[in-house]
């Protein structure tokens, strides 16, 4: 039967036309790279779009050429989500903290043919390019004012190429399932994975987020999103923002709790999100400055668990709710947000709190459980713990150009899931809490850290026999990586003689902490390293840097 309804496709492009027609005069504000604070609005915002997407066709991209960017957080970096994906090419977000090699890698494998990037950036550029052979333009995100001279040929500089081009531009109509962005994973063993997003998810995706049961996000809300957009989109804010029509604010490269806490109270920020280092950094500020919060009335945490005495500080010291969410690139990203519901509200504070500890429910449009070793669903009780698994509109079916590998895991009905990586319980309330990780990956300040790929580098060495990598706890990384090695026999190395030899083997904040050296590594009868035996040996181990 034909549908009643108009099918109307979910398109990006129709955020920025929504905003700018019903929220146009709303602004955006950008603490630029170059030093400056930029203003503009939604229409403004949308007819630099539309220049964007007419300067893509000039210089040859069409649809589904892959655009990637090296940037920060700015109306620039807004402008290229909006007028690559609108006009049908793919938004390819490349995280500039990765390993040189990493990048490479993911640039080649994505087949990338454009990249736009930050003036920050330029000196990384340059050392990538004769790595980069299927790059055909290279755009600076600058003026020209502040174009250098560089080694990079045919050098593009943005306000250049889009003001040379009209904003007379008709976004095209395309199926909603179409590509539109795509993201890859910190690679914690082997190579990073490749996540494409959909059109059709990336607006699914916003609705929930904006849900008040999700961030609560409004027309009335100021949001400074501190996660990257090169980070799992910056967990979907610039389209959220975009769909309820709440003023952005971009705070660039400036990261720090001085530079953030400025940027707060000048513009009357209601709502902020990143991972708990950046909270750590801009509580200190606060306390050390004797500061308080103007406007600010909740901030999404996530990445990495939220340590207790963070949210304590926040909702006790500063009047800020804090939204514990939890969520992977695989899953666009958000999963869960940890938002009380009615009956909790008459608990005393300090179970209000405890409930908050947990990574929290599942929006709309997400369904979780999880499973013991044969597949069988485990209660809901908050005590039996297993295997997570998730489906949903917006997770991931298969990685980005990834052969015949089987991702999903049917159950028993026939239904397929995507397995986390996370051991997990649930709570009778349907509050999520991840107790461990499957694999032995080390997570620092939200970013991941692989640990084979560490003790791979290791055993590199002439004077290594066998060494584990293991996370220890750390007040402010939440954990960092500690290398316990054996050495070959009448080798005289030293903790710092094997810390330097890791350098440009790995990237530097890859680096372990610090080096015990044992004379045997604990085994099972099969051979296999007992990692648990080291964490149980180290639970209490104090990293020098901690």
């Amino acid at each position: 039967m034909n549908s009643h309804m108009m099918e109307v496709p979910l398109l990006i492009s129709s955020l920025i036309k929504y905003a700018d027609r019903y929220h146009g005069d709303t602004e955006i504000v950008t603490r630029t790279v170059e030093g400056d604070i930029h203003r503009y609005n939604y229409s403004e915002a949308h007819e630099r779009s539309k220049k964007l997407a007419n300067a893509l066709v000039k210089i040859g991209v069409v649809r589904g050429d892959r655009i990637a960017t090296l940037a920060w957080n700015t109306h620039r970096h807004l402008e290229i989500y909006y007028g690559v994906s609108g006009s049908g090419a793919i938004c390819h977000t490349v995280n500039p903290r990765l390993f040189r090699e990493q990048i490479i890698y993911i640039m080649n494998h994505a087949k990338d043919n454009c990249l736009f990037f930050d003036l920050t950036f330029l000196p990384i550029v340059e050392k990538l390019l004769p790595d980069l052979p299927l790059v055909e333009h290279f755009v600076l995100m600058t003026d020209k004012a502040h174009m250098p001279v560089s080694q990079i040929p045919n050098l593009l500089c943005y306000e250049q190429l889009i003001e040379s081009d009209s904003g007379n531009f008709v976004w095209p109509e395309f199926p909603e399932k179409t590509d539109s962005s795509l993201c890859y994973t910190s690679g914690t063993t082997g190579n990073p994975k490749g996540v494409m997003y959909q059109h059709r998810t990336t607006i699914l995706h916003s609705y929930a987020a904006a849900m008040p049961d999700a961030l609560n996000l409004s027309a009335r809300d100021v949001i400074l999103p501190v996660v990257p957009m090169f980070h799992a989109n910056a967990w979907g804010l610039p389209y959220a923002a975009a769909l309820t029509g709440a003023k952005l604010v971009l705070p660039g490269a400036g990261m720090d709790g001085a530079s953030l806490f400025e940027l707060f109270e000048n513009e009357k920020v209601t709502l902020s999100a990143g991972v708990p280092t950046i909270w750590m950094g801009l509580v200190s500020h606060l306390k050390d400055n004797k500061l308080k919060f103007s406007t600010l009335k909740r901030t999404v945490i996530g990445g990495s668990a939220v340590p207790p005495a963070m949210t304590r500080s926040f909702e006790e010291d500063y009047q800020v709710e804090v939204l514990h969410a939890w969520g992977m690139t695989e899953m666009s990203p958000l999963g869960t947000v940890s938002i009380m519901k009615h009956k909790h509200l008459s608990l005393s504070k300090d179970k209000q709190l405890a409930i908050k500890d947990k990574q929290g429910r599942p929006i709309y449009g997400v369904d979780m459980k999880i499973v013991d070793d044969q597949g069988r669903e485990l209660p809901w009780d908050g005590k039996a713990f297993g295997e997570l698994l998730v489906r949903g509109p917006w997770i991931l079916n298969s990685y980005y150009r990834d052969g015949d590998e089987k991702t999903l895991k049917p159950d028993h009905n026939g239904l397929e899931w995507f397995p986390t990586g996370d051991v997990a319980t649930i709570d009778p309330d349907g509050f999520m809490q991840i107790t461990d990780r499957s694999k032995d990956v080390i997570k620092t300040g939200g970013e991941w850290i692989s640990s084979i790929d560490l003790e791979n580098t290791a055993v590199s060495h002439p004077d290594i026999a066998e060494a584990a990598v293991i996370a220890v706890y750390h007040p402010k990384w939440d954990e960092r990586p500690l290398l316990i090695a054996v050495k070959k026999q009448e080798a005289t190395l030293s903790k710092e003689d094997i810390i330097n030899f890791f350098a440009g083997k790995v990237a530097k904040w890859w680096i372990p902490d610090d080096v015990v050296f044992v004379s045997e590594l604990p085994h099972t009868a099969t051979g296999k390293l007992q990692k648990n035996k080291l964490r149980e040996e180290f639970a209490n181990y104090k990293l020098p840097t901690a």
